[in-house]
């Protein structure tokens, strides 16, 4: 694939851009999802034009249209805080970012929960950050996350299996649009898209069954949104226990009793949270690979993701 580019919150990079003139460098995100992809940094509070060091700022009045003021003189940075957001926003939309990553509890960047506070100066976790909720209205299909949040290891995977997802969406997007490369693209991620929700999968499958009747690009456009709304949603031990099932189905011929028993009991052993969802994969992998099953060989729900970021290694 093309480079996964993602948007970034600078201090999470190590660069010393906090208001204390410090960082909070990741090293998940540097160290290892760093191999991966390609970070596009942003540091809203210094582009905007504040120094560093500089007096903090925090949200204050209205949890839903809050102001952005200095903590301690009071200076109001609201409206020139949204000008940059705006324009900054714009020039990140040319960037082909398939993500963001946000500094959590910031009164710029904070996806969510950020403090905001009231008259009586008593902080509600009720806020988003100024320049994040600017990104995030004006581009909602893109997969955003905070990095405390990507310590939880199904939100980790979350992210990073949409921003791969995203990526080869791009890539077909980006060649001649046609019917036929939107049926070969939802063939190769079906199972994917019921680990994450059946009900979409099935939307989809109508909405790519009677694509002749849309304009091409409306199509695109509609799919887009519905997969991204599907992956958005986790997926879960049910629903991956339901695809894990659906996968052996395939194998009713090759099989022998004790090797679908295998698979049945490493299946009821991942249902049941003692192994990982990579021990029962691991195991029709290698019968897909055996049995040369063609249309699961090219299901992207076996490796969506690279495997050395260890993504289905939690039980």
């Amino acid at each position: 694939m093309e480079p996964i580019k993602i948007g970034i919150s600078a201090c999470l990079l190590g660069e010393n851009v906090r208001y204390d003139g410090g960082h909070k460098k990741d090293r998940y995100l540097t160290d290892t999802l760093g191999q991966y992809v390609i970070y596009v940094p942003v540091c809203p509070e210094v582009e905007y034009g504040l120094g560093i060091p500089r007096e903090a700022l925090r949200l204050v009045g209205d949890p839903e249209s809050p102001r952005l003021v200095t903590s301690r003189s009071g200076v109001d940075h609201t409206e020139g805080m949204l000008g940059y957001a705006e324009k900054r926003v714009l020039d990140l939309e040319n960037e082909d970012l398939c993500g963001f990553i946000f500094k959590s509890k910031s009164p710029s960047s904070g996806m969510e929960r950020v403090k905001v506070y009231n008259e009586k100066g008593m902080p509600l976790k009720k806020g988003v950050g100024m320049f994040a909720g600017v990104f995030m209205g004006r581009l909602p299909l893109i997969p955003v996350e905070e990095e405390g949040r990507l310590h939880d290891p199904g939100l980790r995977e979350n992210f990073i299996e949409r921003i791969f997802t995203l990526r080869r969406w791009r890539e077909v997007r980006a060649g001649k649009k046609s019917l036929g490369r939107l049926v070969d693209f939802h063939s190769r991620n079906k199972l994917l898209f019921m680990a994450h929700s059946p009900q979409h999968y099935r939307t989809m499958g109508k909405l790519v069954g009677h694509g002749k009747e849309y304009n091409v690009n409306d199509l695109y456009g509609r799919y887009e949104i519905l997969m991204m709304e599907a992956l958005k949603l986790k997926s879960t031990v049910r629903k991956n226990s339901n695809v894990l099932q659906h996968m052996l189905g395939y194998f009713k011929k090759q099989l022998s009793p004790d090797e679908k028993q295998e698979v049945l009991e490493s299946i009821d052993s991942y249902r049941e949270g003692y192994v990982p969802l990579i021990m029962p994969l691991t195991l029709l992998r290698h019968f897909v690979r055996k049995y040369e099953e063609p249309y699961l060989g090219i299901q992207t729900y076996l490796d969506p993701h690279p495997v050395a970021l260890k993504l289905r290694n939690h039980a």
